[in-house]
């Protein structure tokens, strides 16, 4: 004859969720202790925790000493986001209990969970003093720090359990975390040792993504790291992050049109990433194709309206283009009313809109708001110094010059300019 938590179990799984509920009741009645325990386990499997809590805080009033049923009323308190009453659970529980160091264990996620992480070391180091050999406590400093990225600590307790034959441990290959934790602190030949171990049924994206970066620290091995990352990207094409890199490998090998291709793939994927529309409006600008580059930028500002680094970029394209009033209509929308905390090449770009269109007052007005933060830039000085000399400013073309002087020494025209200036003034 089955049991009630049996009958439970078996209504639940054919959604007689009523018929659950009265055979849930009559299983803590008239079930033995066991069956309840076992049935408490699988409620919270199947993520009934309600139910399991009943279950356990009935058994736990039975048997009192049993501090197996605090740690998983602790966990469902958790999971529940009730820290104190978790914490009040754990708290019942000395260090003279078998359930001690699970409960540390408990502890260390809930206080890592909340952000406490010298908190959660201080349980975890607790309970690795009380069980050095234990497999899980090393598994759960090992990933601890990793999580808060402390790499080369976490690295001798992940091969630890490699060397004690745990070559998986809660489902996560233990190779594949050592090779990661090896790139991430730039120990690129360590890393590969171990990635390059691993099964490929094993590769999970993050790896696949790991070991092409990996690759792509060696310029000898960058075809092996576009070949990883073009594997990621037909396994997992959603997965975002693969797109820049591979974009800048195929750029790195000269292949700008797959640069573009894979950088306007990953806008596909992320339209929010600005860094995947620069690239792909650079690539497009090197292959001479403006007016693509010109559509990614307008596609990019209607996603991302307000970011600074998109509007620069365009805002240069179209000075380069000649489309003056189209730069002067982007950067007076974004500017708005009040122009005084912007980037400055936000002036230089609109001085040079203006004077390109005699629009010689606005022109001084930004040529002049540019000049202070431009003084050590020969791009900027040497047509700043023939604007402000065309216009009668003496004193601004001379600064200009001077600054530009300094920089430039072997531009000898400029530096004829310059004598010939001073010759004037008898210095």
């Amino acid at each position: 004859m089955a049991t009630f938590a049996e009958r439970m179990l078996d209504e639940l799984s054919g959604g007689q969720l009523e018929d659950a509920k009265k055979s849930f009741a009559s299983s803590l009645r008239y079930d033995d202790d066991d069956t309840v325990y076992s049935l408490a386990e699988e409620l919270y499997g199947l993520g009934f925790s309600s139910q399991a809590k009943r279950a356990y805080q009935k058994l736990l009033e039975k048997y009192p000493d049993e501090d197996q049923l605090r740690t998983a009323l602790a966990d469902i308190a958790i999971d529940e986001d009730k820290t104190d009453e978790a914490i009040a659970y754990l708290a019942e529980i000395s260090p003279e209990s078998n359930a001690y160091i699970e409960s540390l264990l408990v502890l260390a996620d809930l206080y890592q969970s909340e952000g406490l992480n010298e908190a959660a070391e201080a349980k975890l180091r607790e309970a690795y003093d009380l069980a050095p050999e234990e497999s899980i406590i090393k598994f759960a400093l090992a990933e601890f720090y990793f999580a808060t990225g402390q790499y080369n600590t976490a690295i001798p307790f992940y091969r630890e359990l490699l060397q004690a034959g745990e070559r998986r441990f809660s489902g996560l290959d233990i190779a594949s975390r050592i090779g990661v934790a090896y790139a991430l602190v730039g120990n690129f030949k360590n890393a590969l040792g171990y990635l390059e171990q691993i099964k490929t049924t094993d590769l999970t994206p993050d790896v696949r993504f790991q070991l092409g970066m990996t690759y792509a620290a060696d310029p000898e091995t960058a075809d092996k790291a576009i070949d990883a990352l073009e594997e990621l990207q037909e396994i997992d094409p959603s997965y975002a992050g693969l797109y820049e890199p591979l974009g800048q490998l195929y750029e790195d090998t000269n292949d700008q049109e797959q640069a573009l291709i894979t950088y306007q793939a990953g806008i596909a994927v992320d339209a929010f990433n600005t860094t995947l529309y620069q690239r792909a409006a650079a690539v497009a600008q090197i292959q001479g194709e403006d007016e693509e580059a010109d559509r990614i930028y307008r596609e990019a500002l209607e996603n991302n309206p307000e970011d600074l680094t998109l509007t620069i970029g365009y805002s240069n394209l179209l000075v380069a283009m000649g489309d003056h009033v189209g730069n002067i209509n982007l950067l007076n929308a974004f500017l708005g009313e009040d122009d005084s905390e912007t980037d400055p090449q936000l002036y230089w770009n609109l001085a040079q809109s203006y004077t390109a269109l005699e629009d010689f007052e606005m022109a001084t007005k930004y040529w002049n708001a540019a000049l202070p933060f431009f003084l050590d830039n020969i791009n900027f000085l040497k047509p700043a110094y023939y604007y402000f000399r065309e216009e009668g400013e003496t004193a601004l073309a001379e600064e200009a010059l001077f600054n530009y002087t300094q920089l430039a020494p072997n531009d000898y025209e400029m530096a004829e300019l310059y004598d010939q200036l001073k010759e004037d003034k008898g210095l």
